[in-house]
């Protein structure tokens, strides 16, 4: 099955690994270039993520880790691998298994720190989306929140003109990590459609860095697409939480199952269609252990696929979900010279 996943933390986690692990292999994490093809991957999202609560709030210093990060995946290009730039034409995202395309992101807007020209440096450095929200309050918006005032609160002015200068680089928006007030601001604000890159459905699971039914359908119906998150807590409701904001930290008391990525994959489609759900993996974004049951990383995701065939998902829509749909959205908001 071909298939493109539009986040993981790989890059990020890499920095804790030891020096012999790189991109190309390692034993520690989720993601790998040779598994990912292995697995017939064609594409794969890299976050840039950084955590500005462990800096001190500094953004300067964030801004710098990031480019750092972006640094770092262009150092592990070769013969298999190959970063996406905006100068390439027709590469064969489809047409080759012996060539995996990476795409890089952002994980923190809020290392724009207020200046909108970081948003031009970005884009021509490679970058094609960007998570407007991680955990904290920045220059775009509010994070996603159990405090009702903050989930509440929408985007910043400095947010509305970054929306507006995405649209206009041919960016991809991604609300996940966003409050619900600054969800409803992008989609009224965006002329494209946006991306809740790593999310899945509140109705199933009530945590709130899901997303609710309403929110589903006003995505699909703003072409826009949701990424299936493997991560439990995101999956069943656990008993203990997984902490505030959406933050991974602590051992989860329930463990998820491949049938539960199918069990949201099928609600998704009924309330946002089948044009709408993607995958949004998010490995290395959380220990092993809060994977679902017997998956280990990218070399399993053969168990989904059988998953949405048991759930009674067509043909079609697994393979909407494994690429179709976010080739459409590269089309839509920022590939289409590029495809």
């Amino acid at each position: 099955m071909k298939w493109i996943d539009m986040h993981c933390d790989t890059l990020s986690e890499l920095e804790k690994e030891t020096a012999a692990e790189s991109l190309q292999k390692n034993a520690g994490l989720c993601v790998d270039v040779e598994r990912l093809l292995n697995a017939g991957s064609r594409a794969q999202f890299f976050a840039c993520f950084v955590n500005a609560g462990r800096m001190n709030m500094d953004w300067e210093l964030a801004w710098k880790e990031v480019l750092r990060l972006i640094d770092s995946a262009y150092k592990e290009e070769n013969e298999q691998f190959y970063i996406v730039r905006s100068s390439e034409k027709n590469y064969p995202f489809l047409t080759s298994d012996k060539k995996l395309a990476g795409i890089l992101t952002v994980e923190e807007g809020g290392v724009l720190n207020g200046m909108a020209g970081r948003l031009e440096q970005l884009h021509s450095l490679g970058v094609r989306l960007i998570t407007l929200t991680w955990n904290y309050k920045n220059c775009i918006g509010s994070p996603n929140s159990r405090d009702a005032k903050v989930m509440g609160e929408g985007l910043t002015g400095f947010g509305m003109e970054t929306v507006e200068r995405m649209n206009r680089l041919g960016m991809i928006i991604d609300v996940s990590h966003l409050s619900d007030g600054g969800f409803w601001d992008c989609i009224r604000q965006s002329r494209a459609p946006v991306a809740a890159s790593h999310s899945n459905a509140r109705s199933l699971c009530g945590h709130p860095r899901n997303l609710s039914d309403e929110m589903l359908h006003a995505l699909g119906e703003n072409g826009g697409v949701a990424g299936l998150n493997f991560y439990s807590a995101f999956l069943v409701q656990n008993t203990r939480r997984s902490g505030e904001n959406g933050s991974k930290k602590g051992v989860e008391s329930l463990r998820a199952s491949a049938a539960d990525i199918a069990r949201h994959a099928k609600w998704m489609i009924d309330k946002a269609g089948e044009d709408a759900v993607a995958l949004g993996t998010d490995f290395d974004g959380f220990g092993m252990q809060a994977l679902p049951e017997g998956m280990r990383g990218v070399q399993d995701m053969e168990k989904v696929w059988n998953a949405f065939e048991k759930e009674g998902l067509t043909p079609r829509q697994i393979e909407k979900i494994a690429y179709q749909n976010v080739m459409r959205l590269m089309r839509d908001v920022s590939f289409g010279h590029l495809l």
